[in-house]
């Protein structure tokens, strides 16, 4: 199959608002709440229509197209700066040890306290794949799309980037994490919380959450065991942030409990490794098997071709036209 990778349009509201009805819940950033999508799209489209290269309460939302059939097979998203417009809340995991001199023991407990270190960061989230289309490297395709339009947009984004995964949530859509912790605060479901959360904000974390560490014994054992795991479908997400040189540093979502990780902008794989060079021929049939991208915020496309290298790069014709471009024309490439 060929797909593309490109900027969402008002034009999607429909494909995403189906695609984030089988997330299941728990994926704030992909709410199954059409108004808050199309308020998603609308960011999306004031942010590629700002021309300030300098981060910002920016959103881009992207859609994965399959170029046979027309239809929106993925979405994934990139925040510019999060915690500019509403705090952005995150449990950071440490412990405290206490000495008794009448027992002689030394006793370490583990705590989790409400900080938000992570704010000024980029996050890459909100990546979905429709089902029927999760084969043939299409999720590397969505995931690493988001790296070459941060590389190619490189002044708009932060110096660290950030990744929330969705952490354990059972089939009647319940986090043990947010049964055993917050949700004795607030008198809210987890799925109430996370479609508050998701249309309104997180701000009543804020007004309502205990501002003092969490001793992690306190919690039920079911709360303690999903600490940092992700949702058994985010395992595949993991792995591939983990290949781009994210690292998991002791941060945790404070509704279901999943794995914050980060890096260093410039030192993720992909935005590090991907090169720019102008196409010198269409041509490249059994050339390298490569991750291509090309053209500026609302022109921007990506997709998986084969690439030769020479003083420039040929590449094959089907990457060509999924990316609109002829000879002459600069790309940016990064090996499969």
């Amino acid at each position: 199959m060929s797909a593309v990778v490109r900027i969402a349009r008002t034009k999607d509201i429909d494909a995403l608002y189906e695609m984030a009805k089988l997330t299941g819940g728990g994926f704030t950033n992909l709410p199954a709440d059409r108004d808050a999508l199309a308020a998603k799209l609308a960011r999306s489209d004031e942010a590629i229509e700002n021309d300030e290269d300098m981060p910002g309460d920016h959103l881009y939302v992207l859609m994965m197209e399959d170029l046979e059939s027309g239809r929106v097979a993925g979405t994934a998203q990139i925040m510019a700066r999060v915690g500019e417009s509403q705090p952005f809340y995150s449990y950071r995991l440490g412990a405290v040890s206490q000495q008794s001199i009448e027992l002689g023991r030394i006793f370490r407990a583990d705590m989790l306290t409400l900080v938000t270190d992570l704010e000024g960061s980029s996050e890459v989230g909100g990546l979905f794949l429709h089902p029927r289309y999760r084969a043939g490297g299409l999720g590397m395709l969505l995931a690493r799309s988001r790296y070459l339009f941060i590389r190619r947009h490189r002044a708009r984004f932060a110096d660290r980037l950030l990744a929330e995964l969705r952490g354990v949530i059972d089939e009647a859509g319940n986090a043990p994490f947010w049964d055993g912790l917050a949700g004795r605060f607030f008198g809210m479901t987890f799925r109430e919380a996370d479609a508050f959360n998701a249309v309104r904000g997180n701000q009543f974390i804020a007004d309502l959450m205990p501002k003092h560490p969490i001793y992690q014994a306190m919690l039920t054992e079911s709360a303690r065991a999903v600490i940092g795991v992700p949702h058994p479908t985010g395992r595949a997400a993991m792995r591939m942030l983990e290949d781009e040189g994210f690292t998991a540093e002791g941060y945790i979502d404070i509704f279901d409990g999943g794995p914050t990780m980060t890096a260093p902008t410039d030192q993720v794989r992909t935005v590090r490794t991907a090169a720019e060079a102008a196409v010198t021929g269409i041509d490249a049939e059994g050339g390298q098997r490569a991750i291509l991208s090309a053209g500026r915020l609302g022109q921007f496309r990506a997709t998986l071709g084969e690439v030769s290298l020479d003083d420039g790069v040929a590449i094959d014709p089907a990457s060509a036209a999924a990316l609109g471009v002829a000879i002459g024309d600069s790309i940016l490439h990064a090996a499969r």
